[in-house]
């Protein structure tokens, strides 16, 4: 006896939403810039597809022929758990690695006595008076644990402040930019407050 039109089309919906479930909880996370800490690089109102699974050593074949793991590696942009508060998220460039002394110094990043190449840093807004804007360190960054800095570097309360970030909390690699509107704009006014020109962008 053949199903129902109503009983195929309500086993397609169930099966729909456990995937996009699955896929919600274990392979992609969407996540919205509240602030300015990574400017230019990202805005206020840019909203990304993170990778949720490309630090995940537990990932199985088939979720890694889709999206491969690997380590982390400096300068990748990572969602992860914030240190003071684990229930809020925060997003920042990975800086120091497990290992490595560093410095901020004048403004610049020496890894091992070595000045970082940093093309992506921005210095946007005035720097607080907080002398942690300018010099920071060194210090070692701990096993398994990492550096964190937003590249808008006078905009940031990043690792100067709170210290390391364990690999632990990490939840994902910052993919694309999937949607993106003014700050303070509205979708009532698609064609003024969208930022067309970001949308699917990938976060570099």
């Amino acid at each position: 006896m053949k199903r129902s039109v109503f009983r195929e089309y309500a086993d397609s919906l169930i099966i729909a939403v456990i995937l996009a479930l699955f896929v919600r909880t274990w392979v992609f996370q969407a996540f919205q810039i509240p602030t300015g800490s990574m400017e230019n690089n990202l805005l206020i109102g840019d909203h990304l597809i993170v990778n949720k699974l490309i630090y995940a050593p537990g990932a199985g074949a088939a979720e890694r022929a889709v999206l491969p793991a690997r380590d982390v590696r400096r300068g990748d942009v990572i969602v992860f758990k914030y240190p003071v508060d684990p229930e809020r998220d925060f997003i920042k460039r990975v800086i120091g690695l497990p290992g490595e002394r560093l410095e901020w110094r004048e403004r610049k990043i020496y890894i091992n006595d070595q000045l970082l190449d940093e093309p992506y840093i921005h210095f946007k807004d005035r720097p607080g008076d907080d002398p942690r804007f300018h010099n920071y360190g060194p210090v070692t960054v701990p096993a398994g644990q990492y550096f964190m800095m937003g590249d808008n570097r006078n905009n940031s309360e990043d690792s100067r402040w709170w210290g390391f970030v364990p690999h632990s909390y990490l939840k994902g690699k910052a993919l694309f930019i999937y949607f993106s509107i003014k700050e303070g704009g509205s979708l009532l006014n698609l064609f003024s407050d969208v930022q067309w020109g970001r949308l699917l962008n990938r976060v570099r």
